[in-house]
């Protein structure tokens, strides 16, 4: 019998890199969220039924160098002088935490952190609402500051990550994550 992986736990986190190439931008900006010791493995949307969010301390303590990590990463970069580089992943759970919920990454230039991780969540509350066929009743709560559906939908949020390239000719990388652990 093959086991089902089925994430447990997920934590966000997001950082921001510099160097002289994309690449080791990119791995300062793994190093600044805390993920670069571990061998990363994109997969889509779906926020596991019942998976307990935890805190990225939490969930790094649980972790060993070298392991295999299931995450939905939003990676962005660029070395224009000036250029504003921003990430985000929004979220969106069911009231019913025994269905999925939705993971979105989004990944803009021009957008400041707020921009683009408002635009991150309701991008994941619209693609839940989609499942639940309840699209036009969908609306943002300022109090809560999260989207809702009647009764449907229990949390939105996100996290994101904006930089801008301070360098002509150095590179700037911005990530921001979900992390699945299985």
């Amino acid at each position: 019998m093959v086991e089902t992986l089925i994430p447990r736990k997920i934590f966000f986190t997001r950082g921001v890199g510099r160097g002289e190439s994309k690449l080791q931008s990119f791995e300062e900006a793994l190093r600044d969220s805390g993920i670069a010791s571990f061998n990363l493995v994109s997969v889509s949307s779906i926020f596991p039924p019942n998976a307990e969010l935890v805190s990225r301390a939490e969930g790094l303590s649980l972790l060993h160098p070298g392991q295999i990590l299931f995450t939905v990463l939003a990676r962005n970069e660029s070395d224009e002088l000036n250029r504003l580089v921003s990430t985000a992943i929004g979220y969106a759970l069911p009231s019913d935490r025994s269905r999925w919920g939705y993971l979105s990454e989004h990944h803009s230039f021009g957008q400041t952190e707020k921009t683009a991780g408002e635009f991150a969540e309701k991008l994941a509350a619209e693609m839940l609402a989609s499942t639940l066929g309840k699209v036009g009743s969908l609306v943002y709560d300022p109090k809560k500051e999260e989207y809702v559906l009647e009764d449907k939908i229990l949390a939105t949020k996100h996290i994101s990550k904006a930089a801008v390239v301070l360098k002509a000719g150095e590179w700037t990388t911005t990530i921001s994550a979900a992390v699945l652990i299985v």
